[in-house]
């Protein structure tokens, strides 16, 4: 990214930006453990595990109630005898992830062929499959996101420019402040659009489910 000073922020902040994005990672399935845990021990893992991402330390990742939560409306299943094993905490992570973005019926439409096919359920294929190979698109990924931040963040800068009649009495300090607000703009765009598709998709399960709901009661009354 360009280490242009904007507002607020100088060429150190930025290279902490930049540190900050390439430190960001997943945790792997070779991280969790291969017993089975207790509450307790669960929420104990996420937080240690997702502290990295955890915008505030003091945040909890995961709290019981959470968690609960999540079982009684299906996004989860039931632990076994107050346990959770390795299963169980993918579709946590995977909740995890999803939760900031997206109300929780979507995230249970989204999930539930998972919960439904491969919890402990599917002859040849895994949930440690499933968590690994959608992982191993991260490292391209990155790459790809951080080239367009580097984009906005250049577009931004060139906002506001001082040979623009609208903008050319503005200050330096003021010109500044408004092509920060701008790159945040265009970050917020970007996740915007893409919260939208993902809705957009997660109605499209709805409705799917709805549907072959609707075709079992039909071949009941059949019956």
């Amino acid at each position: 990214m360009d280490c242009v000073i904007l507002y607020g922020m100088d060429e150190k902040y930025f290279e902490e930006l930049i540190e900050y994005f390439h430190s960001l990672d997943h945790i792997t399935t070779d991280d969790i453990p291969n017993i089975d845990l207790y509450m307790d021990q669960v929420t104990g893992f996420m937080d240690q595990h997702l502290d990295p991402i955890k915008r505030h330390h003091e945040d909890k990742a995961l709290t019981k109630t959470m968690i609960n939560n999540y079982a009684k409306n299906k996004l989860l299943p039931p632990p076994d005898r107050k346990r959770y094993n390795r299963e169980h905490m993918l579709i946590l992570l995977f909740i995890y992830y999803y939760k900031g973005i997206l109300q929780l019926s979507d995230i249970e439409v989204i999930l539930r062929p998972l919960n439904e096919k491969y919890f402990s359920g599917h002859p040849t294929v895994t949930l440690t499959d499933i968590y690994d190979e959608v992982f191993t698109l991260e490292p391209d990924e990155k790459k790809r996101i951080f080239a367009e931040v580097e984009t906005m963040a250049k577009m931004s800068l060139d906002s506001f420019r001082s040979d623009d009649p609208k903008f050319s009495d503005l200050s330096d300090e003021d010109r500044s402040e408004l092509q920060l607000f701008s790159f945040l703009c265009e970050l917020g765009l970007d996740v915007f659009m893409k919260k939208l598709l993902m809705e957009k998709i997660a109605d499209k399960l709805h409705e799917a489910e709805l549907a072959r709901q609707a075709a079992e009661r039909a071949m009941k009354k059949k019956k």
